[in-house]
């Protein structure tokens, strides 16, 4: 009963992975965090979905050692464990390897800017990481990930609060949020922002970026003290 919740919170976050259309079989994971107990619950590794249940939910430490479960985590456990001991406040993190996302980071281009979909959520193109060096794929490769997303975002001057994707190139989407819930919602936004980017480049590969005003508006709208989008 003592990891109930984020057990809990990690099956249901993962089920709405197929249901948007975000993975395949058993690709991708989602993981929920309690900081408090310095533990995180996520998907045991290569297992369907049709096939996982909330006490299937596998509880690792924030190294990355199994605390509760009996079956093995997520491969991409590590990465997990990296952003949450590095990254304070975050409570959710998915990996998926969405179609569209996925395809910028093959192309190992961040997705730019076009529109104002995109400004609601974020106000700079969000960055692709590099592919990681040998001597990291060599040696501990998952571990190495988390570590290779925060260089990226180091390097950038990036802020992991406001900007929560990520690509990593040749590999595929992260992202992460104050819950597991909000992080499926911003990966759902980022493959559909994906897409749309995508389309923008087909009708228009000379389409230039939005303009600096729109970007503050429609961010601004949505975020921060002054905005007024939805329900108080």
């Amino acid at each position: 009963m003592r990891y109930k919740e984020i057990r809990e919170a990690a099956y249901e976050a993962n089920m709405q992975l197929p249901k948007l259309g975000l993975v395949l079989f058993s690709f991708g994971n989602v993981s929920a965090a309690d900081r408090s107990k310095g533990v995180f619950a996520i998907k045991p590794s290569g297992v369907p979905y049709h096939e996982l249940s909330v006490e299937s939910m596998v509880v690792v430490d924030f190294d990355g050692q199994i605390v509760k479960g009996k079956l093995r985590p997520s491969s991409d456990t590590k990465t997990h464990a990296v952003l949450y001991k590095h990254w304070e406040g975050i409570g959710g993190i998915v990996h998926t390897h969405s179609e569209y996302a996925t395809a910028w980071a093959q192309a190992q281009r961040d997705i730019p800017l076009f529109g104002t979909t995109h400004a609601d959520h974020n106000t700079v193109d969000i960055p692709c990481a590099p592919p990681m060096a040998d001597h990291m794929i060599e040696g501990n490769y998952e571990y190495e990930t988390g570590f290779q997303i925060m260089q990226c975002f180091q390097e950038r001057k990036l802020n992991y609060k406001e900007v929560e994707m990520v690509l990593v190139g040749n590999h595929a989407p992260f992202t992460w949020a104050k819950t597991a819930t909000k992080a499926v919602y911003n990966s759902a936004v980022l493959e559909y922002v994906a897409k749309m980017a995508w389309l923008t480049e087909q009708i228009n590969p000379q389409a230039p970026r939005l303009k600096e005003a729109l970007i503050k508006k429609h961010y601004t709208r949505k975020h921060g003290p002054d905005s007024y989008y939805g329900q108080s």
